[in-house]
């Protein structure tokens, strides 16, 4: 399946809201990856990446303890995150660019899916997953070690997939073309 970037909001600058349920394990571990890859690839003064969850319960705390190990062990900086929850308030103008969430449920949870909104494996050019929507991040939490490492393998996957991506479209450039910039997201914005 191929998905083209919606325009940037704003001319110069493209932001991406990674969202999950508790943002302590798979939308923090995202957002490091992408931020990191971003860097790498001299888009880091071009594209803010942002991570939530939908609930409230985390909020102001570091990611899980396994997370965060597992981004270490992999050469990540996973010191620097703390829980924030998704905002529904915020102006369309305001929102992200573009919203992932990881599974299905947090994509409902954002209003569904749109041209702004939709499931963080849609860009990853496997696409298998372990029962379930074939484009969801299974959720490690109740989990051992393991499955914060397959988690691992997913963001990497897709996170190298979106950074390709928005190399190649530049969508910060297209700010203010076409009906996707002024379509307001069903969703809100997790920021």
């Amino acid at each position: 399946m191929t998905v083209d970037l919606p325009p940037a909001r704003h001319a110069g600058r493209y932001r991406v809201a990674l969202v999950c349920l508790g943002n302590i394990c798979r939308s923090p571990m995202a957002h490091v990856v992408l931020e990191a890859r971003l860097d790498r690839a001299g888009l880091a003064d071009r594209v803010d990446v942002v991570s939530s969850g939908t609930g409230d319960w985390h909020v102001g705390r570091p990611m899980d303890r396994r997370a965060a190990a597992t981004l270490t062990a992999h050469g990540y900086d996973a010191t620097r995150h703390r829980a924030r929850q998704w905002d529904p308030s915020l102006p369309a103008a305001e929102r992200p660019d573009l919203v992932l969430a990881m599974d299905a449920q947090n994509l409902a949870d954002l209003g569904g899916a749109d041209r702004r909104t939709m499931l963080f494996r849609t860009f990853d050019p496997d696409g298998g997953s372990r029962g379930g929507d074939p484009r969801e991040v299974p959720d490690p939490y109740y989990g051992g070690d393991s499955g914060f490492e397959e988690v691992l393998v997913m963001v990497e996957r897709t996170a190298a997939t979106l950074v390709d991506l928005l190399r190649r479209e530049r969508p910060w450039a297209a700010a203010g073309r076409g009906p996707a910039s002024t379509a307001a997201p069903t969703g809100s914005d997790p920021t």
